[in-house]
């Protein structure tokens, strides 16, 4: 019960904004999606899809450059938080109310395959690991998995990402109050924020409470990663034989991909670290504060700062052109 009440105060902001979703959720998403300002409304995410670019974000917005950027239609007006693509066709984007929408056509046009507003959960991230077999994660321990290609998700519980004392209390709750159990077990995991590929075998998870974790078999199960820090994690990425995990209040951390030791990089800010990007070798990052960051050789330098706004997200198109988003939408910096 003690940790249930230490996240109530989380719980309750997030059915803030889950309670927005939903009633976003009841309008007709094609008579109130399509906004001439889409472009500079709140972007969550920006990802290459095939020789195009892709963004997502606020009420259901997706759109597509491709010269230019263009809104497309999509069969919902919640928020938007992270798409993939696993080839130049087939992406998904996931979102709020537990929403999951799928592309076969390079992102032009979008269908649903799952949204359930009962869970009161977003999904944080997707990814696929062929046509059929894919994951989609998020907060509270959520994870759902698809081996249809998103025909149908079932959904998966890691009780292996648990803290031992949170174990023994499910445990015995189990035994006493199953209803309460279950209410319980919905809320302890932490945040799933971020999923990515190690290598070729092994996935990389981080999240909140410092939540560093490596799968091999897929996800089907994990195991805590030993990381001397309890703060939220909200991305990774890999650097040649190197892999980088970032979050709040400018904690970035690196280590070789065998995980054994890792080193925290000293930033010039404490603004929290959303997104990051390899471009021409060089490791650069977006976050609160507007701030971007090149990273060199374990040293840190700001590059640009936009005040007022927060980035989240940051891609490279085919042509050579980076897009970064956030707050204020998509933008480019002055060459």
């Amino acid at each position: 019960m003690k940790v249930s009440m230490l996240r109530s105060a989380v719980a309750i902001g997030l059915s803030a904004c889950l309670y927005t979703a939903s009633v976003n959720a009841q309008l007709d998403p094609l008579t109130v999606q399509i906004q001439p300002l889409a472009q500079t409304s709140l972007i969550t995410d920006v990802v290459n899809a095939g020789d195009k670019l892709l963004a997502v974000g606020q009420r259901g917005h997706v759109l597509v450059f491709d010269k230019q950027w263009q809104q497309v239609p999509t069969p919902v007006v919640t928020q938007l938080t992270k798409a993939f693509f696993l080839n130049d066709t087939l992406g998904w984007a996931v979102g709020h109310d537990a929403t999951i929408i799928h592309t076969n056509d390079g992102g032009m046009t979008w269908s649903l395959q799952m949204q359930s507003t009962e869970l009161e959960k977003p999904f944080l991230d997707v990814r696929f690991f062929s046509e059929q077999h894919g994951i989609a994660i998020g907060a509270y321990g959520l994870f759902y998995r698809t081996e249809d290609g998103g025909k149908t998700w079932q959904d998966e519980f890691h009780q292996e990402l648990l803290f031992e004392e949170d174990v023994s209390y499910l445990n015995d709750l189990k035994e006493q109050d199953q209803q309460l159990y279950l209410s319980e077990r919905a809320a302890l995991l932490p945040h799933f924020n971020r999923i990515i590929h190690l290598d070729e075998q092994r996935l990389l998870l981080v999240g909140e409470l410092g939540l560093v974790a490596v799968s091999t078999d897929m996800g089907h199960s994990f195991e805590r990663v030993d990381f001397d820090y309890d703060g939220s994690m909200f991305n990774a990425i890999t650097v040649d034989n190197n892999v980088y995990v970032m979050g709040l209040r400018g904690h970035v951390f690196q280590s070789s991909t065998d995980l054994d030791t890792w080193q925290q990089i000293e930033l010039p800010v404490e603004s929290s670290i959303n997104g990051a990007l390899v471009n021409d070798g060089d490791l650069y990052l977006v976050g609160n504060a507007g701030i971007v960051l090149k990273v060199d050789d374990g040293k840190a330098e700001i590059v640009a700062r936009r005040q007022g706004e927060n980035i989240v997200s940051v891609a490279k198109s085919k042509q050579g052109d980076i897009w970064f988003a956030g707050s204020k939408g998509l933008f480019q910096l002055p060459k």
